[in-house]
């Protein structure tokens, strides 16, 4: 019987994860015309300001006029500003900043009550989304959202939040984020413009296994391809710590949330 020879289901579970592994496609490296780092100088931070004002300007030309200048958020603890810049003479082509709630709770909270799986969990939120216009800007966006994401792999984060006018919530549908709350719809934030957002949510956690069982359009360029020119300043594996340049003081009712990086 079966049952005597426990082995030939060891030899079985084998085979089966070898078949898996084939049927997985082999990573590959990509380079890109342009860098993605943390930023952590002044000239940095400025070129990020740059292409955010220029951004925001292009499409909400009043509240773009706020963007001017370095914000308290850029320097807070528990956030970092992310900056895409050419190779070829440093130019900014994009820019996002990520806020956690490892030391304080997250801006868009004075907007919204979160659901109690959500009010004790680990969160980051992406703000000041900002490209060039040109082609190039389109692919910036693409390499800053898997930076986003791949930072909160990184940091063990719970739940990635952002804040989005429609139509540009129509891409984070797409990519599997859902609403925090459906029954809101569309609310206007207290902390930014007056033009009416969606919060939506996604969890970093099960991102691989649900895209790739949604045979998901971005699952190649999210999961099975490198880009060595992403540098977050921490190896790109699921659950690696970050090393912090702020004390490790955290917010009491945010356990769970790693130290990160944050502007120096």
């Amino acid at each position: 019987m079966l049952n005597q020879h426990p082995s030939v289901f060891e030899e079985l579970k084998k085979v089966d994860a070898l078949v898996d592994a084939r049927n997985e496609p082999e990573m590959v490296t990509e380079r890109l015309p342009f860098t993605v780092r943390v930023v952590r100088s002044e000239e940095d931070i400025l070129k990020a300001v740059a292409v955010r004002h220029s951004a925001y300007a292009r499409h909400v030309p009043d509240y773009g006029e706020t963007l001017r200048d370095p914000e308290a958020s850029d320097r807070r603890p528990g956030a970092v500003v992310l900056l895409a810049a050419s190779k070829i003479d440093g130019s900014p082509l994009g820019t996002m900043r990520i806020q956690t709630n490892a030391f304080e709770p997250l801006t868009l909270e004075q907007s919204i009550d979160l659901p109690p799986h959500m009010k004790n969990a680990s969160l980051a939120a992406a703000t000041r989304l900002g490209v060039v216009g040109a082609k190039i800007g389109t692919l910036a966006k693409m390499v800053l959202f898997k930076s986003y994401f791949l930072y909160c792999e990184a940091a063990g984060i719970e739940w990635m939040v952002v804040a989005a006018r429609s139509p540009l919530d129509r891409q984070y549908e797409r990519l599997m984020f859902t609403d925090v709350d459906p029954s809101l719809g569309y609310i206007q934030l207290h902390h930014g413009s007056t033009i009416p957002h969606r919060i939506m949510c996604f969890e970093p956690a099960t991102a691989r296994a649900r895209w790739r069982a949604a045979n998901h359009p971005m699952y190649d360029f999210m999961v099975q391809t490198l880009h060595p020119d992403i540098d977050l300043g921490v190896p790109m594996a699921p659950r690696a710590s970050i090393p912090a340049s702020t004390p490790p003081t955290r917010h009491p009712e945010r356990p769970g949330v790693g130290s990160l990086q944050t502007l120096s």
